[in-house]
């Protein structure tokens, strides 16, 4: 099927949702080789991914993963996920999670999905072990963590079992230089099911796809970004620098932004950091490096340390998470109460929390 199913592609027809839930169930068959696999991924990558597709493939893979049991009281919270497809490739030190920790602090449940590394040096998973948090949680203490801490790391392989017989066809198409549509995929498949999200991509052009794929899976708030890093100068005649983009929201150019809300419709936009208090950086300011570096430099910011433009980057992104959280009105707000969560040691305590409720 996925041979007939990857000729239709070649021919730029998109797969139907039944379609595309159908090949989600070919490609977590261990009896389909790895070959065919890899074949049709890369089909429907040359052909481009359409909204319902993607969809479809979240939807079908999001079912096949282990469900924490969350409670009625966590369920009916606004539960917040924040991170980024990664692929930017720009080495920038763990935003997101810092950014997860601080909107833990205000009190948002935050249900953070991510992995070890795959394109950096260190990815969620790795940092916030460095940090002493335990990240490969049962599903009952996923959900209890949740309850208790408002805050819950959802391990990638823990949840998805099934990845494992999807991991060499990915791994196929890498060796190729062929990307796939998991490049995309991880933050919509949090088993959480959160009713928030704010999402980085490396690419403007994704804002608007992912944004219409997270509203259909049911998310009640939600905001892709893609933040312009500042080109650089290259010698006379050179011509321009291509732009690069953050999967995050940049304080060193201006952001793309597609954004939805359940009390308004869906929106696009081109944000500004001068809307902002920052300090001048580059992107050298905001370099990580290996997991233990990346841990200092987390606890660093939280602990209200780090007062430079790490600083500032976890700010305008915390202020977004906060927002889409609703435990704002807006971001500039949202940024106030975020230096206000560092500054007077809500933020550091709350790392200690988490690491304390881990087992020695």
């Amino acid at each position: 099927m996925l041979e007939e199913l990857a000729d239709q592609l070649t021919r730029n027809i998109s797969l139907s949702g039944e379609q595309a839930t159908a090949a989600v169930g070919r490609l977590v068959d261990e009896s389909v080789s790895v070959e065919t696999k890899a074949g049709f991924l890369a089909a429907l990558a040359r052909k481009g991914e359409s909204v319902e597709e993607m969809a479809a493939f979240a939807r079908a893979l999001r079912d096949m993963s282990v469900a924490p049991p969350l409670d009625a009281a966590t369920r009916s919270r606004e539960i917040l996920d924040v991170c980024g497809t990664g692929g930017d490739r720009l080495n920038t030190f763990n935003i997101s999670t810092t950014v997860a920790i601080v909107a833990a602090a205000a009190g948002v449940t935050v249900a953070k999905h991510g992995n070890r590394a795959i394109t950096s040096q260190a990815g969620s998973a790795d940092v916030l072990e460095a940090l002493g948090v335990k990240i490969d949680l049962e599903p009952d203490e996923a959900a209890r963590s949740l309850r208790e801490h408002h805050f819950a790391f959802f391990f990638a392989p823990k949840f998805h079992p099934v990845f494992r017989h999807i991991g060499p066809a990915r791994k196929l198409c890498a060796e190729r230089g062929q990307r796939t549509v998991f490049n995309f995929l991880g933050p919509l498949l949090n088993p959480a099911r959160p009713s928030a999200q704010l999402v980085g991509v490396p690419s403007p052009e994704l804002c608007e796809p992912l944004a219409r794929v997270l509203q259909s899976l049911g998310v009640r708030r939600g905001m892709v970004v893609s933040g312009q890093v500042e080109s650089g100068n290259r010698s006379p005649g050179s011509g321009p620098e291509p732009l690069r983009f953050l999967d995050e929201l940049s304080t060193l150019g201006e952001t793309h932004v597609a954004e939805f809300y359940q009390d308004r419709g869906f929106a696009r936009s081109v944000m500004s950091p001068e809307n902002f208090p920052l300090q001048s950086a580059t992107l050298a300011d905001l370099a990580g490096s290996d997991r233990v570096a990346n841990a200092a430099i987390v606890r660093s910011i939280l602990r209200g340390k780090e007062r430079g433009p790490k600083r500032d980057a976890v700010l305008i992104n915390a202020a977004a998470a906060l927002f889409v959280a609703g435990r704002t009105k807006s971001l500039v707000e949202g940024w106030e109460l975020a230096a206000r969560l560092i500054d007077e040691g809500n933020a550091g305590e709350k790392l200690e929390a988490l690491v304390a409720a881990t087992p020695a």
